[in-house]
């Protein structure tokens, strides 16, 4: 059992981590912590397969995907955390025993984000749609999975001095095995409302995105800079040396997502200052004298439709003339007039002259005879 109590609105809760036991096995127990997980994985996947149409895609390729990448979540999740704590885990069983509380987000993230990358490459699916689709649902997923922390009393912070305006919102937790309560924030609870806050902002905004994978940047930026001063007042975080990994994580996380966004979202502004400022001015131009343009663009048709001209007639047209039509007139009109009908008609003139004489000659002979 778990007491967790609120002193500052004087709640106290009871809690058992363990919700039924199931007579298998030995006796089969299952902990609240992994239903809440698992409401956390359906809300997400129902959340995706809502918003795929957004993004052209469907609630089949949704499942086609997700499925995988859950599973891999999950593992990512859990290996994240029994690495940065392997003392503590002695035998296979205490390994698997995720029921028991033990998932890191940031290896959930990260091994469920490279599982879905390579699905989408798997299905030929755009993988900025579908990490747009997704990352609103994974916020509300951990919103919900961080309540499985309240139910097994764990993932709190330092307690809020009295001068702390959250101070009111302390949080008492005693498990069965401690003597006394230990005063603390509760962290998961921060965490859940940080994570609501930014799925509703999301959304009120996801039709105002200039780019694809812009939303999962917001995702990213977003839930990187609230767990980044989260994660400072754990006192179970996981460490690398001196360093909160999860705060080292949520801060790059932070930092690229939103240079990422600036700079994208710059070229793109830019880009279309360019394109309104090259479309003025070309009506500008045409404002100012638009006769002047008009007849400068007739010119320049009437050029290009002489250059046209000019270079074919001398091409085609202009060798043909000289070379077969100009010789073969005169050839033909020249030469046979003269040869033919101008001498026959001379020759013939002095023939019939010639036989005049003589007729007459005979004509004297005979009328002399």
């Amino acid at each position: 059992m778990v007491t967790v109590s609120f002193p500052g609105l004087g709640i106290t809760f009871n809690l058992n981590p363990v919700a039924l036991r199931i007579p298998i096995f030995g006796g089969l127990e299952i902990r609240w912590y992994a239903i809440i997980i698992v409401t956390g994985m359906l809300a997400a996947f129902l959340y995706a397969s809502y918003r795929a149409k957004d993004n052209g895609l469907t609630a089949d390729n949704m499942f086609d995907v997700g499925l995988t990448t859950i599973i891999v979540g999950i593992i990512g999740a859990r290996l994240y955390y029994v690495f940065a704590n392997i003392e503590q885990y002695k035998t296979f069983k205490d390994v698997i025993a995720i029921w028991e509380g033990g998932l890191a987000i940031y290896g959930g993230i990260i091994a469920g984000g490279l599982t879905l990358f390579v699905m989408c490459k798997i299905y030929n699916l755009d993988w900025r749609c579908v990490f747009d689709t997704a990352a609103p649902g994974v916020m509300i997923a951990q919103a919900i999975g961080r309540w499985g922390n309240f139910v097994n009393g764990e993932a709190y912070g330092v307690a809020p001095s009295e001068s702390n305006p959250l101070y009111f919102l302390r949080m008492a937790i005693r498990h069965e095995n401690w003597s006394e309560d230990v005063l603390c924030a509760p962290t998961f609870l921060y965490e859940s409302l940080w994570n609501v806050t930014g799925f509703i902002l999301i959304n009120i905004f996801y039709k105002r995105r200039k780019f694809r994978s812009e939303v999962f940047l917001w995702y990213a930026t977003w839930y990187g800079f609230g767990r980044f001063f989260i994660e400072g007042l754990r006192t179970d975080s996981l460490y690398a040396g001196e360093l909160r990994v999860s705060q080292v994580v949520a801060g790059v996380s932070f930092v690229v997502g939103l240079t990422l966004i600036i700079t994208i979202r710059t070229l793109i502004h830019l880009n279309r200052l360019n394109t309104e400022m090259n479309a003025a001015l070309v009506e500008n131009i045409n404002d100012d004298d638009p006769e002047r343009i008009e007849g400068t663009n007739q010119e320049s048709h009437e050029f290009a439709g002489a250059e046209d001209e000019g270079t074919d007639e001398p091409e085609v047209e202009g060798p043909s003339e000289p070379e077969v039509e100009g010789p073969s007139e005169p050839e033909a009109e020249g030469t046979s007039e003269p040869d033919v009908e101008g001498p026959a008609e001379p020759e013939a003139d002095a023939a019939e002259e010639s036989k005049k004489p003589e007729e007459k000659k005979e004509t004297e002979d005979g009328s002399a005879g």
